[in-house]
């Protein structure tokens, strides 16, 4: 069922693509939602006039559905962000989903890869051959040793490291712009991937129309056949495993938390403490391998 005709939502849509720089994906993504709100309300009313209790007892239906605690979380969020935006444009006096919680979410750590497992992916990508196999190493490459997203990586334009400087700026969500430092594997990387691709195309991972990039799922794709050659199961391997992996072993070896943020792009400091987990696991083998009470006594 398509969206009850609302102006409001279009404009909301509009503000967010304006003045926050959200990206096609999110758009399409808070469209959905609100789409999917609109269709529990029925032709009868428009989103825009919802009360409190129409929010409620949508929540209640997601929930009875057997919907996941975090995507129920995400709906309720995007129709806090619309109705805020309403309040503040003047077009309500109130905002009905302020108030309503959020469901409990469990808590649940990042999936990454052993240091050996990379390193086997790597490997298999190198036996690859043509660009598919330029793509992989590249791809594999940049992530690892970057951490970026991958709609940031695929964005990258063909002359993107193609220099010998030390930093890339990236512009990643929101349009906020920082700074990462590069490898000179991912520079090589990137290198011959430039050589084996199409003269004329304008993003270094370049799609089958070479006026575009390469898409997420194709680049998914992609990794679970390089995931296969390496042995590994190509359900654990995604292009957000390998940031989780990137991250999760700079932690490893005395990385500071802060500076993983800035690398990640995070906003909030507390999006980056989901890696705590692997700085828990070192200092307990720093007490373990350093205290003097934790040796074993006679």
């Amino acid at each position: 069922m398509t969206l009850e005709p609302d102006s409001r939502v279009e404009a909301f849509l509009e503000m967010l693509a304006a003045e926050r720089g959200a990206a096609a994906n999110t758009l399409a993504a808070y469209l959905a939602d609100l789409d999917d709100f609109s269709s529990f309300l029925g032709r009868g009313k428009a989103p825009s006039r919802a009360s409190a209790a129409d929010i409620a007892h949508y929540l209640q239906g997601l929930a009875a559905c057997g919907m996941a605690a975090r995507t129920q979380a995400r709906r309720l969020s995007a129709l806090k962000q619309f109705f805020l935006f309403l309040l503040r444009e003047g077009a309500r006096e109130d905002n009905p989903a302020a108030e309503i919680g959020a469901p409990k979410q469990p808590k649940s750590l990042p999936k990454y890869l052993s240091e050996s497992e990379v390193n086997a992916l790597l490997e298999a990508a190198r036996g690859m051959e043509g660009t598919a196999g330029a793509k992989a190493r590249a791809g594999l490459e940049i992530l690892y040793s970057t951490g970026l997203r991958v709609t940031e990586m695929l964005s990258l334009r063909a002359n993107a490291l193609s220099t010998d400087a030390a930093m890339l700026l990236i512009k990643g969500k929101g349009g906020k712009e920082r700074m990462i430092p590069l490898s000179e594997t991912a520079r090589q990387a990137a290198s011959a991937l430039r050589a084996a691709a199409p003269a004329k195309a304008r993003y270094l991972f370049a799609g089958r129309d070479i006026s575009q990039p390469m898409t997420r799922q194709g680049f998914a794709l992609l990794l679970k056949q390089v995931a296969i050659a390496a042995g590994l199961n190509p359900a654990r391997l995604s292009p957000h495993v390998l940031r989780h992996s990137f991250a999760s072993h700079l932690l490893a070896h005395g990385a500071d938390l802060r500076a993983l943020q800035k690398l990640l792009g995070h906003a909030d400091i507390s999006t980056t403490e989901i890696y705590t987990h692997v700085l828990a696991e070192r200092l307990q083998k720093l007490v373990q391998a350093h205290h003097p009470l934790a040796a074993a006594r006679p």
